[in-house]
């Protein structure tokens, strides 16, 4: 198997568990915040995961970028969730 052929089928995987399983928790984090909110251990162990697995798949993005964008809004996504969870621990 070519390297595109397997970046396309890494990213198939990676494309289907973000619309499947992250991008939906990452919605009720956002809901959670916005409300004011604070994070639990469990949400922040989340995060980790999945930031850490961004930084990860970052060379198979560089190779293909024409998902660069799906990238960084995800990106925009998860900071502000971060974001917004650390001004809500600063009004606690």
């Amino acid at each position: 198997m070519s390297k595109p052929d397997k970046d396309l089928g890494v990213i198939m995987v990676l494309l289907e568990r973000f619309e499947k399983y992250r991008l939906p928790a990452a919605l009720k984090l956002k809901e959670k915040v916005d409300k004011g909110e604070v994070l639990t251990k469990r949400d922040m162990t989340f995060l980790e995961t999945v930031t850490a697995d961004a930084k990860k798949i970052q060379p198979l993005i560089d190779r293909n970028p024409k998902y660069e964008e799906v990238a960084k809004r995800a990106t925009k996504l998860f900071k502000e969730i971060t974001e917004k969870a650390l001004e809500n621990e600063k009004n606690r």
